[in-house]
């Protein structure tokens, strides 16, 4: 499992990165906003402890951006206690929050929580077509029993083609579930990019694709066989 820190206060940070990892976590720190953002952009996964108040930002619209990418656990770290705050956070779609000081064994604790309800051992966390797997659980591909290496936004495209196989979705329907919040949305011509080098990773002919099929028209699809 990864879990993205974002904690500018180093004392804390280091801490709770080594906690985390003597947990068995593997754990990406970030201090800033700006940092966050990038690497949430550029990689995947599994939970997100986001500090409320940083140096060039906050965590609300970090948040924001993780919720825009997919449905992904949030737990906030913040020292402010009122009501107001708490709820923000709730509404923005984080799972927990935990006021600062906290006892780390009880954010170890309200961690291994919310990864349960999110990565329950089910048939749901395993997605497959024919040689293609899809581990949600740990946000790896497989293709022919060979790990396919995915930036976020080829993860998070092949995981909404995935996840509606045998529905041919519209470019607009694929358009609206990569949007950018930070406002590089993608648009019609970044979203044939994105196909193509899909279809790169994936494909042993990509002039006759096996995986994600081209309806003449309409959009995209994965057939559900």
């Amino acid at each position: 499992m990864r879990i993205f820190l974002l904690e500018d206060e180093d004392a804390i940070g280091i801490g709770l990165e080594y906690s985390l990892k003597q947990e068995g976590y593997e754990v990406v720190w970030s201090r800033t906003q700006a940092e966050a953002m990038r690497f949430i952009s550029e990689e995947t996964f599994d939970l997100f402890l986001l500090d409320v108040n940083l140096p060039d930002g906050n965590g609300y619209d970090v948040c924001r951006k993780i919720k825009s990418m997919g449905d992904y656990p949030v737990i906030f770290l913040t020292v402010i206690e009122e009501e107001v705050n708490v709820v923000m956070g709730l509404e923005l779609g984080a799972d927990d929050y935990i006021t600062k000081p906290f006892r780390l064994k009880e954010l170890l604790a309200r961690v291994k929580s919310v990864l349960r309800r999110y990565y329950r051992e089910s048939a749901d966390s395993v997605l497959r077509y024919r040689d293609l797997v899809v581990n949600t659980s740990e946000a790896k591909v497989f293709c022919s029993e060979k790990e396919v290496v995915l930036t976020a936004m080829e993860y998070r495209l092949l995981l909404v083609l995935m996840k509606n196989r045998g529905t041919v979705l519209s470019r607009n329907n694929l358009l609206e579930n990569l949007w950018d919040i930070e406002g590089n949305f993608v648009d019609d011509n970044t979203l044939s990019v994105y196909v193509k080098r899909l279809r790169d990773k994936l494909e042993a002919d990509v002039s006759h694709p096996q995986y994600i099929k081209t309806v003449r028209g309409r959009g995209y699809m994965i057939e559900n066989e």
